[in-house]
């Protein structure tokens, strides 16, 4: 009698979702999959021996990847995140400076409504100031990761404008500023350059 027996790998879903195909170079849906390797007796599993490294597979292309590829966000994620973190950047300007000043409010939802968040007013200010400044790091964090170095120093500018709308930066503004271009991933020089030019530039106009 002949008996057929090998090893083979098995592979099952345990989660799905969706996340930015390099393949397809949009988003994707996507199925994450664990495997096990096993003894198989006539190509029939019988035994299951060790687990096989996870990866997603793209359910448009079937192209398999690393799981690291979920850690690249989606357009949606990219969409979301600039207006975001000008949100956060604002937010910490100005409860460095006078967050009840007209004019600084005003540079605030400006440079936030030029971001993206079209419906943003005062009201959704408001808001944004009575949370607990924990959340700025990640939103900036996440937008900085994202964007150029020139689109940086535009971040970066357009927030120390919010501080200069009522005045020259403060000491406690100019921190600010500074800790906004550190969380973005600039250095210190940067920010120093990006903050002395934009303030060149106000006292010119």
């Amino acid at each position: 009698m002949l008996i057929i027996w090998g090893l083979r790998v098995f592979y099952r879903t345990i989660g799905q979702g969706v996340f930015h195909c390099r393949r397809c170079g949009g988003d994707r849906q996507y199925r994450l999959r664990r495997g096990r390797r096993c003894f198989t007796l006539f190509f029939i599993p019988v035994i299951p021996l060790n687990k096989v490294s996870e990866h997603i597979q793209c359910l448009t292309c079937k192209t398999r990847y690393h799981t690291n590829a979920l850690a690249l966000p989606t357009a949606e994620q990219m969409q979301a995140a600039l207006p975001a973190g000008m949100r956060a950047a604002a937010s910490a300007m100005l409860r460095a400076g006078d967050r009840g000043s007209l004019l600084a409010r005003r540079q605030a939802i400006e440079a936030i409504t030029g971001a993206g968040a079209q419906d943003y007013g005062e009201a959704t200010l408001d808001s944004d100031l009575a949370l607990p400044p924990e959340y700025i790091a990640p939103a900036l964090n996440q937008v900085g990761g994202q964007l150029a170095v020139q689109a940086r120093e535009w971040f970066l500018a357009e927030v120390a404008r919010i501080g200069m709308a009522d005045g020259p930066l403060s000491d406690l503004e100019r921190q600010a500023a500074q800790a906004v271009a550190i969380d973005l991933g600039m250095t210190q020089a940067q920010a120093y350059g990006v903050i002395s030019m934009t303030e060149r530039a106000a006292a010119s106009d």
